[in-house]
């Protein structure tokens, strides 16, 4: 049976699988342009780092393109640099332009100006009818088990069915897609493909260090929890040093430096530094997010052989009668 093809805008990739954007510094271009090289869609995050060297990535993920393939930015619309950020990238032409923890008009009107795909990552179907209007080719509709901040305290294959009900445009699922069987399940729910995040840490081309992917790798069921960062939002982490000195919410942790990157913060701690520490290798006193089902993963491959594991599996099970995957 034939692969449904995922269309946004332009983009039509080989595989209907987005790879998620991940702060700070996890996806880069070496993650980004590996997930495109193999048919996917790419994202580079574009929070935590600046604007020079946003741009050096956007034109190090393109010198690595082995042919067509799909590049886009996300910033994290709570970042103080948000418009800078995405206005940079509109300026080197990416393919698309993706964020998520609340929704930017201005996005909007700047893709306008520059005809590229505007996503928007939505946690209920409310907010993706508002993206529609405003002018989204598509929404990622992001489930409670998404590593990182989360929207919402409901489940993915709750939200899902509403939001396809709600919009015309492409509904990508997110938080705690794994494997082809998830794959499948959310296009038969109506999604026309996913964002995979968690699952990408774990692969070579990964741009986080060795011993942030292998937090991921030795991580059991019972090791994520939920921390309230100084966005203002719950964050799903891996337990850590780190994660428990912020469990107790009225207790602040030193800031060595204010970066004042963010548009309102609570100040109890460094949301901002206490990511770089784990991408600078300290991942015991440092914020490792992660989705609920890390504990999946058993091992570091390369980004062709996930995605190929993927899709194997994907036209397998695809091959059941209908039904038979939301049961």
């Amino acid at each position: 049976m034939k692969v449904p093809q995922l269309k946004i805008g332009h983009m039509m990739p080989k595989v209907p699988i987005m790879q998620g954007g991940m702060g700070v510094g996890i996806s880069l271009s070496g993650l980004a342009s590996a997930v495109a090289n193999a048919g996917g869609i790419g994202i580079i995050s574009g929070t935590g780092i600046s604007i020079d060297e946003l741009r050096l990535h956007i034109r190090k993920a393109r010198e690595s393109m082995q042919g067509e393939g799909y590049i886009g930015v996300n910033v994290l619309f709570a970042m103080n640099d948000f418009a800078q950020k995405m206005k940079a990238a509109i300026e080197e032409k990416v393919d698309f332009i993706i964020s998520g923890a609340g929704i930017s008009r201005d996005m909007y009107a700047w893709r306008k100006a520059a005809s590229i795909p505007v996503i928007s990552i939505v946690s209920s179907a409310k907010l993706a009818r508002l993206s529609e209007r405003l002018g989204a080719a598509a929404v990622v509709v992001e489930g409670h088990e998404a590593g990182g901040h989360l929207g919402t305290d409901r489940p993915l294959f709750d939200i899902l069915p509403e939001v396809v009900e709600a919009v015309g445009i492409p509904v990508l699922a997110a938080g705690g897609i794994m494997n082809g069987k998830d794959l499948a399940r959310a296009i038969e729910m109506g999604a026309a493909g996913v964002q995979m995040g968690t699952r990408f840490v774990a692969s070579e081309e990964c741009d986080a260090p060795l011993s942030f992917k292998e937090k991921y790798v030795q991580a059991k069921e019972e090791d994520t929890m939920l921390v309230k960062t100084t966005v203002g939002l719950q964050g799903r982490a891996i337990k850590n040093a780190f994660s428990e000195l912020i469990a107790d919410q009225e207790r602040k942790v030193k800031i060595r430096k204010c970066q004042d990157c963010l548009k309102n913060c609570s100040y109890r701690f460094c949301t901002l530094d206490s990511l770089v520490t784990s991408m600078n290798g300290d991942c015991e006193n440092g914020l490792v997010f992660a989705g609920a089902r890390v504990h999946e993963i058993k091992e570091i491959l390369p980004v062709k052989t996930i995605m190929n594991s993927i899709m194997d599996e994907f036209r397998e099970v695809w091959e059941q009668s209908p039904g038979a995957l939301t049961c």
